[in-house]
């Protein structure tokens, strides 16, 4: 079975400092050319953002019609009641389900959920023999 385990090898920190000032000096240089090669993409980013906001300036707020204007926000607390808590119990046992057992905290406040049982065959007046 093979190891993903690699043997150490002696590190010359001399020679890692040397490419670390290489690396240094390769970016400062290319950030004194970049304007001159590529600084006509922030002067072209400068004039669409001055664009865009003169065209939002322009259009103001726009007048929707009343079935796509966004309504404001309704606040939780108008739909979200949250009950008092019973009391912890005492052993993990009872810990289980603690919360369930109180009816004004169990989860299905509107019921049960049912799914009746329906046959497509039995709609449409086709016997169980028709599908196979």
């Amino acid at each position: 079975m093979a190891t993903n385990v690699e043997e150490s090898k002696p590190i010359n920190f001399v020679s890692q400092d040397e490419i670390w000032k290489t690396r240094l000096k390769v970016e400062k240089e290319s950030s004194k050319i970049w304007p001159h090669k590529w600084g006509f993409l922030s002067e072209v980013y400068i004039e669409s953002q001055r664009k865009g906001a003169g065209l939002r300036d322009a259009a103001g707020e726009l007048d929707l019609p009343p079935h796509l204007r966004a309504r404001p926000p309704t606040p939780a607390e108008k739909y979200i009641h949250v009950s008092p808590s019973p009391p912890v119990p005492q052993t993990t046992q009872a810990l289980i389900g603690w919360r369930s057992s109180q009816p004004h905290l169990q989860l299905e406040v509107y019921g049960k959920e049912t799914h009746g049982r329906r046959s497509f065959l039995k709609e449409l007046g086709w016997t169980l023999e028709s599908c196979t």
